[in-house]
């Protein structure tokens, strides 16, 4: 992370220096705001950390809880998830702290003693080269205890006001109103209401609510689909076992039911997901008698012969089986005959539920936040076109079609029982969970054509680059301080575009070079970063251009760079050196993601790190085309310290 920029100040440089506008806005819940967020759980969060990075935005979190969740609830951080966290500098510490899950087994009835159960498989988590990050297990109120941390060191010094909740939202109908918005919520206290009430008005609001969401209830949305009639418990547990793989994860068939066993940090915690027999579990169910106690004896059934013995419980709950979808995540009706933009978001279990077995919950509730903060943001600082708030609603519900889909059948899967005539076919939910690793990981997430995302006419330029897919990051080094990193690690979580320049063989300072023609280009008048970036604002704030030599970092120095790569930023225009990279040594990049060395590729990246367009490097014109469909041109050319 880059800091010092606006001048040398002791202290730790991770906390930002506090925004102008602290100053004007009151120490409570205000009468108005730019955006209103309805929760405090994965999607809230991460949707107001993402805000956090656009101080002059005013955003309002609101909570009804008496305070932040301390204990329980989603704990598996997928693969894209760490990527996520790593664009807010988060991932070494959730790293550091958590469980990486390394390695799955898998157990069956026994053959000989269908009583007992023995391990039939053992397999890779995660596939090579999926991912540079790991799958991690972290306590969920430790995921939000890092977003929150992150609220405090940004520049609005962001906090949840808790004890609130919404009762209404409702929208103007003239539309004319610049906060057309208004969320009214009732001061409670330990879920009691104190009979004070509130009304913010907002340009914005977003639901994080939950399955029982009140702003989903107001735009008239409802959550489709059926339960299973599946229960399942959870816990988590200090408990000593002799069963082998208690630090592993395992997903556990018996003939007495299933269990997924996930080891939790610090090295003595596991999580036990118990499956509860309609028959055998009966009278608790039906009596919600439910306890720790009889869970655990549940447990010591399906493990057999093994055993486990619970010496601490740090959170229990059962839950029951159920996919639920809402066809809209906002507002508006009918695109085609209801043309205003939208102006009421949902995101996570407020538009889409499902079972917890395949850890997808947090996940992909963080993923719809991520989609629409950057979105949100760019709108309101006017450096994006409104009508990229469309988009949101028509990606994020259609991959919550795509994970209720497979969830069904993945609850499905993990709940079949062992067949009675010596189980024909153990290793079918082994082969699944490995078919869909990708899935799981959260990195088969691909977007459509849209305005954000272009037909894939130049994909043969940078096979490893889907378009409509995340950036998959590879290992370089960079050339200005030789240091090894992912490329995808520069990016960070401000709202900008990238521009990945993958250069052609010439050396950069070869007149030949594309890439040298192109940094021309964008060093004109006509250039995006011109036409799109705001008066008196740093020339990569909204289009971030990066590039990728295919020469050795120890063959090119930075006095062969054309200045568009050495931008000159802040009120004393210091130059930024942290633009350009080469090949690592051990892993060539151009073969790594199928780069065409003869041509070379611009790879233009959403703020998001989604693959937005593969272009040719001369393709100047439909590079600005393309970004003039999402950007709003503003303004001439930054000054040469970036800054008015």
């Amino acid at each position: 992370m880059q800091f010092y920029l606006d001048g040398y100040k002791p202290g730790d440089p991770f906390v930002a220096e506090p925004h102008p506008s602290l100053a004007e806005r009151p120490a409570g819940l205000p009468e108005e705001a730019d955006v209103v967020i309805i929760g405090c759980g994965p999607a809230g969060l991460l949707l107001a950390a993402q805000l956090a990075e656009f101080p002059d935005i005013h955003t309002v979190i609101v909570d009804r809880r008496d305070g932040p969740l301390e204990v329980g609830q989603a704990d598996g951080v997928a693969c894209r998830t760490v990527e996520m966290f790593e664009a807010f500098g988060l991932a070494d510490q959730l790293v550091h702290e958590g469980y990486q899950v390394n390695e799955v087994t898998f157990w069956r009835p026994d053959p000989g003693d269908r009583s007992s159960i023995v391990r039939t498989g053992r397999i890779n988590d995660v596939e090579d080269d999926l991912s540079e990050m790991p799958h991690m297990i972290v306590n969920q109120a430790r995921m939000l205890s890092y977003l929150r941390d992150h609220m405090r060191r940004s520049a609005t010094r962001a906090e949840p006001f808790h004890g609130l909740h919404t009762t209404d939202v409702r929208v103007d109908a003239d539309g004319e109103s610049e906060h057309p918005v208004a969320v009214t919520m009732r001061h409670v206290e330990s879920s009691e209401p104190t009979g004070e009430i509130s009304t913010v008005r907002a340009r914005y609001v977003v639901g994080c609510d939950g399955a029982r969401s009140t702003t989903r209830q107001a735009i008239g949305r409802r959550l489709e689909g059926d339960a299973t009639n599946q229960s399942w418990g959870v816990l988590d547990v200090l408990a000593v076992t002799d069963f082998p793989d208690i630090r592993l994860k395992s997903v556990v068939h018996s003939e007495q039911g299933s269990i997924l066993i996930i080891p939790r940090e610090g090295g003595y915690l596991v999580r036990l997901y118990i499956e509860l027999d309609n028959d055998r579990d009966a009278e608790m169910l039906r009596d919600r008698s439910v306890t720790p106690d009889k869970l655990t004896a549940v447990a010591n059934r399906i493990l057999h012969p093994y055993s486990i013995d619970v010496k601490h419980v740090g959170w229990w709950s059962v839950y029951e089986v159920g996919q639920r979808l809402c066809d809209r995540f906002d507002d508006v009706g009918d695109t085609e005959t209801d043309p205003r933009p939208p102006r009421v978001f949902l995101a996570g279990d407020a538009c889409h539920t499902h079972s917890a077995k395949a850890g997808q919950g947090m996940n992909v509730s963080m993923a719809d936040a991520w989609n629409l903060g950057w979105k949100l943001g760019t709108v309101l600082r006017g450096t994006a076109r409104p009508e990229v708030l469309r988009t949101y609603s028509a990606e994020r519900q259609e991959v919550a079609r795509e994970l209720i889909d497979f969830d069904r059948e993945f609850a499905a899967l993990f709940s079949e029982r062992p067949d009675d005539d010596g189980d024909a076919d153990p290793g079918r939910f082994q082969r699944y969970f490995r078919e869909q690793g990708r899935f799981t990981a959260g990195v088969a997430v691909r977007y459509g054509p849209s305005v954000l995302t272009a037909e894939p006419t130049h994909q043969h330029l940078a096979e490893g680059f889907r378009l409509g897919m995340r950036f998959h990051s590879a290992p370089v080094v960079r050339l200005a301080d030789a240091k090894p990193m992912h490329l995808g690690h520069a990016a960070r979580a401000d709202g900008a575009w990238r521009l990945y320049a993958f250069a052609d063989r010439p050396r950069p300072d070869d007149p030949g070079s594309r890439l040298r023609e192109l940094a021309d280009f964008l060093a004109t008048e006509n250039s995006p970063i011109a036409r799109f970036t705001p008066p008196g604002a740093d020339p990569d704030s909204v289009l971030d251009v990066r590039a990728v030599l295919q020469q050795g970092h120890r063959d090119v120095t930075v006095a062969d760079l054309p200045p568009v790569l050495l931008p000159r930023k802040g009120p004393f225009g210091l130059v930024d050196h942290e633009k350009v990279f080469c090949p690592d040594t051990a892993t060539d990049v151009f073969e790594l993601r199928g780069l065409d060395r003869q041509e070379g590729a611009l790879v233009v990246v959403r703020p998001d790190q989604y693959v937005a367009n593969v272009l040719p490097l001369d393709a100047h014109r439909e590079l600005v085309d393309f970004l003039g469909g999402a950007l709003v041109e503003v303004g001439p050319p930054a000054g040469p310290s970036g800054r008015d």
